[in-house]
């Protein structure tokens, strides 16, 4: 099953280490603040809708952030961007801990989602340009991505063993402050990283043809990356906003509907948090080998029924504690190919700014799911009821937007971007899940 990253030369390698890394950093300091919703919610007496909408003004800005990161990643390189990204998400999660209301609060994770939205676009980028052999790019990618459950569970582990050594009105705090230390060892592992050799070539070739990073950043909403544009972000935009609204809550649900302790909650998360690393290596294997879309179509379908069956149907808590695993499974793979589906939409001289908007525009758009499951679960209905129809909501626009985009397993990236997908994809007798022709049911 791992021929195919014996084959990665060394710089592949490190590309994948050095984004692996990041990644699981970026991830860790944006989840730490869902375990502690709860805590804040008692210390400011502040309402859920108000715990939510911090969560929707830190993806908001993570759009800014993005583009930004992205235009100058388009020109300076991938790398060299990087890097400062890790430096302004690090020390805005450290500031988080400093905060004494929701105001400041609010405003440090604005800062920190800057810094985010860049480096989890970046990375991705990165990995799908690294890698040289395109039949293993959504294997890749997907690997990579699976950094998001460590990073999750060093959340989780971060905030059971704070909260067992402090009080909770100084664990709070200290949670925030360790989201920086991971990073300087991030920062440090990329400071020897080449960049991708097509961005090389690319940048050297576009040099004198290039425009105004306006004209540049005009592109994507004019022919023919329109239409990819908008599907791109509602398929990201689904899958987040469904993770949000589920993630974001379920500490929170654990503790207030379940009757869970921090240590109980902590337990019930690490199972589905190893879930979602068994979820990503399986999404991974399944994008290369079926195709993006049914990958998509068959995970967001089950994650939607998990989800309905662990928030809605009576169970045990013994129950509860085995459906994790296959909740954290079909809720975290559905993401294994999305960075190798934008990248794929994309021409390589404006990938990293393409991902950054839609990637991140798909952030704006999952920023109002926990946001609504706040309003939802205040008053007008139970909070598992309110989780669960939010994310359902998510999950019909994965369906959507991934029957709507064209099939792109084992694109040339030199030839992403253009029309010639979408019209050969939509000519009459076309098969909406097949795969792209001799790529599907092959596999290292």
């Amino acid at each position: 099953m791992l021929d195919w990253f014996k084959e990665l030369s060394r710089m592949e390698r490190k590309g994948f280490y050095g984004a692996f890394l990041g990644h699981a950093v970026d991830v860790f300091d944006f989840m730490i603040y869902s375990f502690l919703i709860s805590t804040l919610l008692t210390q400011w007496q502040m309402s859920k809708s108000t715990a939510g909408a911090i969560v929707t003004w830190t993806l908001v800005s993570s759009l800014i952030g993005a583009i930004g990161a992205g235009m100058l990643a388009d020109r300076y390189g991938r790398v060299r961007v990087l890097r400062w990204t890790i430096v302004v998400f690090t020390v805005a999660c450290f500031l988080c801990g400093l905060a004494n209301s929701p105001e400041q609060l609010m405003l440090f994770r604005m800062i920190q989602g800057i810094g985010f939205g860049g480096e989890s676009s970046l990375c991705m980028v990165l990995v799908t340009e690294m890698i040289r052999n395109p039949a293993h790019r959504g294997k890749y990618s997907g690997f990579t991505a699976s950094s998001y459950s460590f990073g999750w569970g060093a959340a989780a582990l971060a905030y059971g063993l704070t909260f067992s050594l402090f009080p909770a009105e100084t664990a709070w705090r200290v949670c925030f402050f360790l989201g920086i230390v991971p990073a300087l060892v991030v920062f440090y592992l990329r400071r020897n990283l080449d960049e991708p050799e097509v961005f090389v070539k690319t940048r050297a070739e576009r040099a004198a043809q290039r425009g105004s990073a306006w004209h540049e950043l005009s592109r994507l909403v004019r022919r023919p990356l329109l239409r990819k544009t908008v599907l791109c972000s509602l398929l990201s935009g689904g899958m987040l906003g469904a993770y949000y609204a589920i993630a974001t809550w379920l500490p929170t649900f654990l503790k207030t509907e379940r009757g869970l302790s921090v240590f109980g909650t902590s337990s019930y998360l690490a199972v589905t948090i190893l879930g979602s690393l068994v979820g990503y290596v399986a999404g991974a294997y399944a994008t290369d080998r079926l195709g993006r879309r049914p990958t998509y179509v068959l995970f967001a379908a089950g994650a939607f029924a998990m989800a309905l069956i662990y928030m809605v149907i009576p169970v045990s808590n013994l129950s509860m504690l085995f459906l994790g695993f296959p909740l954290g499974v079909l809720m975290q793979g559905v993401f294994s190919g999305i960075g190798a589906t934008i990248s794929e939409s994309y021409p390589n001289d404006i990938r990293a700014t393409g991902y950054g908007v839609s990637y991140n525009l798909g952030r704006v758009i999952g920023s109002f799911f926990p946001l609504s499951v706040g309003w939802l679960s205040s008053g007008r209905t139970s909070l598992p009821l309110a989780i669960a129809i939010v994310a359902g909501a998510g999950y019909a626009l994965v369906v959507f937007a991934a029957l709507m985009l064209p099939e792109t397993t084992g694109m040339d990236l030199d030839k992403a971007g253009g029309d010639e997908a979408d019209r050969e994809e939509t000519a009459p007798g076309k098969v909406g899940l097949a795969p792209a022709p001799g790529v599907g049911g092959t596999v290292a």
